[in-house]
């Protein structure tokens, strides 16, 4: 009969997602607590998720996220134009008068 030698017990391998500071998830827990992210994100702002160390995703509230991206109007751009000193300047393009060939019909 073979005994098995009792080795004591170890600690377990300290895990990285302590290391992390607040707002930041690896990809295995963001994925595994998927619903407190989201609450986070509504009451503590973007979340940012890494993988293998590095920041990959940032996870926003719908509302930042229009912010952001603005809207596809053009009113931003056209309120700017109005809004400029140079506004009254006339910017007319110079064209050339382009030489036209000679054809035999």
């Amino acid at each position: 009969m073979t005994r098995i030698k009792k080795t004591p017990p170890t600690e377990p391998p300290k895990s990285r997602r302590h290391d992390l500071p607040p707002g930041r998830w690896l990809l295995q827990d963001a994925k595994a607590r998927f619903s407190e992210l989201v609450r986070r994100v509504r009451s503590e702002g973007p979340q940012h998720v890494t993988v293998h160390g590095r920041d990959e995703v940032v996870i926003v509230s719908a509302e930042e996220f229009r912010r952001l991206k603005g809207e596809r109007s053009g009113e931003a751009l056209i309120a700017a134009m109005q809004e400029s000193p140079y506004r009254d300047i006339d910017i007319e393009p110079k064209r050339d008068r382009m030489p036209v060939r000679r054809v035999d019909l």
